[in-house]
């Protein structure tokens, strides 16, 4: 038995000493930090009897700092044997279990019939391979593979956006269809939010007032884990081919030292605006350089999107690892990219991408009023956002 097995079987130890406890609490779990107007609806719709808590990863701190101001309840947890003997008694009191991620520590669990284990996630579609579609998952052991299906066996009911993400999910976990509820992401709200646009974009004029009065290039690709992200030849030239632009560079935190020297080839051209969230930033995109980000889908529900450019550079090698979705060339709402020429001519050529039939495919029930949606199912009450 190796350690991770261990852990689980004091996760199943301890949930089944606490099995008999009474079911009434909401239990929120959270590795990012950008559901927090969701928590709150779920906050207020609460019944007197019932408690709730968040229990956030430690770089979620700033995230769990403002739900604590508004009186919520908050827990830093990390899988260790603390939260074994602290955390895993306050779950098992949870009616209603939310969890925007994949946590391995519900592998272990002993599932109470009363609780429903409800899967968030935190994206609206789906590019890159996960779960079983991952190619390297064939290649684990048989004692992983187990404790990887438990977790997925171990969520009763998945939000989703679209059907389209409810049948990735389905297959990935290998999971019925039926579980898959029709609500919408209520993290995408704010998106459909005239109100928050407006208030986000005034927030970026003051933070990054450089980028009014000119057309905004963020270059956002997803974060590959244990690569060291090297900038493609002729990337910055690429970038800055249209002089009247302004270029903004979010790449994952972890390659800070790459995004700096980024942005030092891209000349007086850069705006750095490291205090302001990549979502905040797509508030005044015109044209957005991705590549398998989900910041895609999020991008295309703004009223200001108007040129999706996806820049696969290493296409072939992504393919293998960590692998995308089998008919992603298929649904991209405009040509795959495939070196700096390519990029620089489309940036060059600033056409509008149509994004109405990647929006049917991804985006079909995230109109603003998911949150409602979801209040509703789990709460007899409707939510309203913030």
């Amino acid at each position: 038995m190796n350690v991770k097995e261990i852990y689980l079987w004091l996760v199943r130890l301890m949930s089944r000493l606490c099995g008999h406890r009474r079911l009434t609490d909401v239990v929120y779990l959270m590795s990012i930090g950008d559901n927090l107007p969701f928590i709150r609806a779920v906050a207020q719709a609460l019944r007197p009897t019932q408690r709730l808590t968040v229990f956030y990863r430690p770089q979620q701190a700033a995230a769990a700092a403002q739900l604590a101001q508004q009186g919520i309840d908050v827990v830093p947890f990390r899988d260790d044997l603390r939260f074994v003997a602290t955390g895993i008694p306050r779950i098992m009191r949870a009616q209603i279990l939310y969890c925007d991620n994949y946590y391995a520590f519900l592998g272990g669990l002993a599932h109470p019939r009363g609780m429903r284990i409800v899967q968030l996630w935190h994206a609206a579609g789906a590019i890159k391979a996960f779960g079983w579609d991952d190619p390297t998952t064939a290649q684990r052991s048989a004692s992983d593979q187990r404790r990887f299906q438990a977790v997925y066996d171990h969520f009763d009911e998945y939000v989703v956006g679209a059907p389209a993400m409810g049948d990735v999910f389905a297959h990935a976990y290998r999971v019925p269809v039926s579980r898959m509820q029709l609500l919408g992401y209520p993290r995408s709200d704010r998106l459909r939010n005239a109100d928050w646009v407006t208030q986000t974009r005034a927030k970026v004029a003051r933070l990054a007032p450089a980028l009014t009065g000119h057309r905004v290039i963020l270059y956002a690709p997803t974060y590959r884990e244990g690569v060291t992200f090297t900038p493609p030849l002729g990337l910055a030239e690429a970038l800055t081919v249209d002089p009247t632009a302004r270029v903004v560079v979010k790449l994952h935190p972890v390659l800070a030292e790459q995004a700096t020297a980024l942005q030092r080839q891209l000349g007086d051209q850069v705006v750095v605006a490291q205090q302001l969230s990549t979502t905040e930033l797509l508030t005044v995109t015109e044209t957005l350089v991705t590549d398998y980000s989900s910041v895609a889908f999020d991008y295309s529900l703004l009223p200001n999107a108007h040129s999706l450019l996806f820049y696969l550079f290493d296409l072939p090698t992504y393919q293998q690892e960590p692998g995308l979705q089998a008919d992603f060339l298929d649904w991209l709402p405009d040509r795959a990219l495939r070196d700096s020429q390519d990029l620089a001519a489309a940036i060059v050529a600033d056409r509008s991408t149509d994004l109405t039939q990647f929006n049917q495919r991804w985006n079909t029930f995230n109109d603003g009023l998911a949150t409602q949606r979801v209040v509703a199912r789990y709460h007899g009450t409707t939510g309203t956002n913030d």
